[in-house]
């Protein structure tokens, strides 16, 4: 049956909500906070699509790993205390979440998540013409130290159990996969599943193909609360006037819950805030996506430049850049890449992108009990480029009264009531 659909937010998840939707037969408006040119999170973040992210964002060691880093101003991981009730709530439920059962638990789930993306994007490549760098050439990830490389043995032992390939390499198996560019390391680990893409390009190429499709995007629209009934959502109210639709998806990112907070949905969330640097004429190029495992960053080829990306600040709805956290990227990267030089990042441009992250390191996706036709799509941390396909896969599944694809239970948007 076709239903006239709503989906607020036009980052990668809000459009991949409404790719779908209107592949479903919908009829589908958009609203976005931010003018066409925004720069979202969608945009300037990796850009991988990652089967080998397996591990929640929640796991064994993470509040220790936080701990220690808090003094250290260059850190990749920074958290701003607050009295807050709302981050009190998210940091109890994340220290409850980082056991290994839940890792054990979620390992397979965030699996399939990334596997069903990627062939999604498949699809999209050949869709649009290979126009937005979809290249599978894996993923590396560089260990300095015996500490680290050990870590990561463990993480491809694992992953090789649920099905993600990993290979354990020497550092001459590294050189000789990429010879383009010279490393310093001890060793790492291969995921040949990974893939990437310029994510750019992929937002501008669906947004372009959905206002030529017949959805219509709002810009500039924010929502400002909500007309509801006991059957649910009957209006939503935005500074451009009010919206009408049979069915609601919230898919704002970082500001979904100040989105429904008019509905008194608990969704616990915080904005984990990243940077990215992309140099448009490196020193070398590397063909194969890595991650510098000690230092927590990532780096990417996307057509002739090289982006550099990193972080987790926790500091609420904050778009501000602190040098201190970019300084830690610059440094890091020498260290492992050693023709390139500190210098060269002196007059690049720093993006800096919020990433909605969830209490235990999984999205919400799914229907809502309170309203029966509003949806919810977001809460992907550091995944949503790489979960976008398939979240707006199995949304529209839900939008058109279908069963999912997956089974929802863990991602429900209910799950914190």
């Amino acid at each position: 049956m076709r239903k006239s659909i709503l989906v607020v937010g036009g980052g990668v998840i809000g459009l991949c909500c409404a790719y779908y939707a209107h592949q479903h037969g919908h009829e589908v408006t958009l609203l976005e906070r931010s003018s066409p040119n925004h720069k979202g999170c969608s945009l300037g973040n990796a850009g991988y699509v990652s089967p080998s992210h397996f591990v929640p964002l929640s796991s064994p060691g993470m509040v220790g790993y936080g701990l220690r880093l808090l003094s250290d101003p260059e850190s990749p991981f920074s958290i701003r205390p607050s009295l807050d009730a709302h981050l009190i709530e998210w940091g109890y439920r994340f220290m409850r979440a980082c056991s290994p059962k839940h890792t054990e638990k979620s390992a397979p789930l965030l699996r399939d998540l990334n596997l069903m993306s990627r062939a999604c994007y498949e699809e999209f490549s050949e869709q649009f013409g290979g126009e937005f760098g979809f290249t599978k050439r894996g993923l590396f990830n560089l260990c300095k130290t015996e500490a680290k490389l050990e870590h990561e043995i463990h993480l491809a032992e694992h992953g090789n159990r649920i099905g993600v390939l990993a290979e354990v390499l020497t550092p001459k198996q590294i050189a000789e996969r990429d010879p383009n560019i010279q490393m310093d390391v001890i060793g790492g680990v291969y995921f040949p599943q990974d893939a990437h893409l310029i994510p750019q390009r992929f937002v501008a190429l669906l947004t372009e193909y959905l206002i030529k499709n017949g959805v219509e995007i709002r810009w500039e629209t924010e929502v400002t609360d909500w007309k509801t009934s006991r059957r649910g959502i009957k209006s939503v109210l935005t500074n451009k006037g009010e919206f009408t639709a049979q069915e609601y998806v919230v898919a704002g990112g970082a500001w979904s819950p100040s989105i429904v907070q008019p509905l008194n949905l608990n969704l616990p969330l915080q904005a984990g805030k990243g940077y990215s640097m992309t140099l448009a004429n490196p020193r070398q190029r590397p063909e194969t996506p890595a991650i510098l495992t000690e230092a927590r960053v990532a780096v990417t080829p996307m057509g002739s430049q090289l982006r550099f990306a990193g972080t987790m600040e926790v500091m609420g709805l904050d778009l501000s850049i602190n040098r201190n956290r970019v300084n830690g990227i610059i440094k890091s990267i020498p260290k492992y890449y050693p023709e390139f030089q500190t210098s060269d990042f002196t007059e690049e441009p720093v993006w800096s992108g919020l990433r909605p992250c969830s209490p235990d390191g999984l999205p919400y996706i799914g229907r809502t009990r309170r309203y029966a036709n509003l949806s919810v799509a977001t809460g992907h941390a550091m995944l949503g480029l790489s979960m976008a396909p398939i979240t707006g896969k199995l949304v529209s599944e839900v939008l058109s009264d279908e069963r999912p694809s997956l089974n929802l239970t863990a991602l429900s948007p209910d799950r914190y009531d």
